[in-house]
C-alpha cells in the first residue's frame, strides 16, 4: 500500500523539483549578471532550501547535527560519505554561511537546469575522472581559490554514490591535492545516514518517509598532522564508523 502511494507522490516530487531547477535558473543569471557573487550565492542558497523541500512530498525528513562551534576565519574542506543527489542541497544549505564549493564530476556541467550554471559559475570545480593528471591541476587551482577566499571545499572521496548505504574505499587524490593547495584549511567530517533509502526501489518511485541524518564530526586541523595519509585514515573511519546500515 505504501510503495502504491509512492507512485504518485514521486511524480509530484520530480514535477516541482523539475520546476524549482528552471525557475531558479534565470533568476541565477540575473543575479550572477548584473548583481554579483553575493546575489548569486544566494539564490542557490534558496534553491537549495526549495530542493530540500520538495522531499517532504514523500514524508521524507532531514536531522543535521552539528554541535561544534567552526571558524569561519579559515578555509574549510567539507569531507562525507556520498549516498544520494539530496545530500548536496542539505550540506548547502546547512553550511551556507561558508560557502560551501563542490568537487563536481565533469557530466554535471551540462543540460541540467540551475546545477550546471552554477557549477560552472558558483565557483565549484568540474574535473574529468577519466583525466586524472587534469583533475589534479584542477583540483589544485581550485584550492587555492578556496584558501585564498577562505571558503569551503566540498568533496566526497568516494567518487561515486552508494546506492545500498554500505561506504566505499576512499580515493585519496583529491584529498591529498586540497591538502597541499590549502595548508591552512580545517577538514571537516560529515557522516551521512539514510540518504540512499530514498531511491532503494531506484528512481521510480521513490521510497517514503526516509529520516535522512546529518552527523557533524569534530574539525580537524591540517596542520597538526605531519602524516596527510594518516589523517585521511582518520577522517576515513569517522565517517564510516558512524554508518548505520
Amino acid at each position: 500500500m505504501i510503495k502504491l502511494l509512492a507512485y504518485p507522490l514521486t511524480i509530484i516530487y520530480y514535477v516541482l523539483f523539475g520546476l524549482t531547477l528552471l525557475v531558479f535558473h534565470p533568476i541565477q543569471w540575473v543575479c550572477f549578471n548584473i548583481f554579483g557573487y553575493n546575489a548569486h550565492k544566494k539564490s542557490v542558497d534558496f534553491m537549495n532550501l526549495f530542493l530540500m523541500r520538495c522531499l517532504h512530498i514523500l514524508g521524507s525528513k532531514y536531522s543535521y547535527s552539528n554541535p561544534h562551534k567552526i571558524d569561519k576565519n579559515q578555509p574549510l574542506i567539507i569531507v562525507a560519505n556520498h549516498q544520494s543527489m539530496n545530500d548536496v542541497s542539505v550540506i548547502s544549505w546547512y553550511m551556507r554561511t561558508y560557502h560551501p564549493k563542490f568537487i563536481s564530476k565533469i557530466e554535471l556541467g551540462k543540460g541540467i537546469p540551475s546545477v550546471s550554471y552554477n557549477l560552472h559559475h558558483g565557483g565549484s570545480v568540474l574535473i574529468d575522472r577519466k583525466k586524472p593528471f587534469k583533475s589534479i591541476k584542477a583540483i589544485k587551482a581550485f584550492g587555492i581559490y578556496i584558501e585564498k577566499n577562505k571558503y569551503a571545499a566540498v568533496i566526497f572521496p568516494e567518487g561515486t554514490r552508494s546506492k545500498n548505504g554500505v561506504p566505499k574505499e576512499f580515493q585519496t587524490f583529491g584529498l591529498l591535492t586540497l591538502f597541499k593547495a590549502i595548508p591552512s584549511a580545517i577538514v571537516v567530517p560529515i557522516t551521512i545516514n539514510n540518504s540512499w533509502k530514498t531511491t532503494r526501489y531506484g528512481k521510480f518511485p521513490m521510497d517514503l518517509g526516509t529520516h535522512i541524518k546529518f552527523m557533524v564530526h569534530k574539525p580537524l586541523k591540517i596542520a597538526n598532522f605531519a602524516d596527510k595519509e594518516k589523517l585521511i585514515n582518520s577522517i576515513e573511519a569517522t565517517i564510516k564508523n558512524h554508518i548505520k546500515l
